[in-house]
């Protein structure tokens, strides 16, 4: 049994200690979402040499007495710029050269929905707080040298605590989902995207979630599990010890009791019959010993 109660702690504490390291990693990143939105190319004069630009019919084109004609039409006028956010930063690549240009996520949401950002941010705070304490306790547990009753309060705690932080975690991605939503819908004119998905920092948050919960459901089934053996060996024993200390026939008890009381009259009767010749001086100190509810017997 202790062997079995040590791997299923192992594998909690493994399980919690995944969803640690996810729930930091996405919280820290800003590949929650990912997409495209069409920016408008710019002039060619302006980008040397560039690729995604928009091109003139001759050279002269700095000249306002030259007639200028643009060749792109439509979708052509438009390139697709990547971007990616998370819930502190949104990115979108740099058409004129390499790199990145990234500005607050928060100062992108609409204002009346930075309220629902500021609790996702919180919620997830929580989250990771309290992962550590659950991953803190299983540590502890499974490290220290302890009874086996304070390992089941452990247990219990570390489960309580993983399983409000997957609640937490879940309220959490739920609500920066809704808060991303409603930025595409309602954010700035020169972020809204055309196309997006959600990211691998998207894919890591759930996925801490449910290794939570796992670790949770399994701290929860080694608990009961100790219990429950606790409970079968106790009641085990119980039987055994009745057994052992099995009381004896009633019959043979009645008699014994009869045997005393016949055994103690009849040294009170010979008392009274030498009360005037006593052979021992201390008769009448030994009919003071005897018990009050022998002589009521008796009577």
């Amino acid at each position: 049994m202790g062997v079995d109660r040590r791997q299923r702690a192992s594998a909690a504490l493994s399980l919690s200690c995944l969803s640690l390291i996810f729930s930091i990693t996405a919280f820290s990143s800003s590949y929650w979402c990912e997409g495209t939105r069409k920016v408008a190319k710019p002039f060619c004069n302006d980008l040397p040499g560039g690729t995604h630009c928009i091109r003139f019919n001759s050279s002269g084109g700095n000249h306002s007495n030259v007639v200028q004609y643009i060749w792109e039409t439509g979708d052509d006028k438009f390139v697709d710029r990547k971007f990616h956010a998370g819930i502190w930063y949104s990115c979108e690549e740099v058409i004129s050269g390499e790199g990145e240009k990234c500005r607050s996520f928060i100062s992108l949401t609409p204002p009346a929905d930075r309220g629902v950002l500021w609790l996702s941010i919180a919620a997830e705070l929580l989250y990771i707080i309290l992962l550590l304490m659950g991953v803190t306790l299983m540590l502890i547990e499974l490290c220290y040298s302890i009874s086996i009753l304070d390992g089941l309060k452990l247990s219990a705690f570390a489960a309580i605590f993983t399983v409000l932080a997957g609640l937490l975690g879940m309220v959490a991605h739920m609500m920066y989902t809704t808060v991303f939503q409603m930025t595409v819908n309602l954010g700035p004119e020169d972020w809204r995207p055309q196309t997006w998905d959600y990211g691998w920092s998207y894919c890591l948050a759930w996925g801490s979630f449910a290794c939570s919960m796992a670790s949770s459901v399994t701290t929860m089934n080694r608990y009961t599990k100790t219990i429950l053996e606790f409970k079968y060996k106790q009641k085990k024993m119980e039987r055994s010890l009745k057994v052992k200390c099995k009381s004896p026939d009633p019959e043979k008890v009645w008699k014994m009791y009869i045997d005393t009381i016949h055994s103690t009259t009849e040294d009170f009767m010979h008392h009274l019959t030498d009360v005037h010749t006593p052979v021992n001086p201390t008769a009448f100190a030994e009919l003071s010993n005897i018990p009050l509810a022998q002589c009521e017997e008796y009577c």
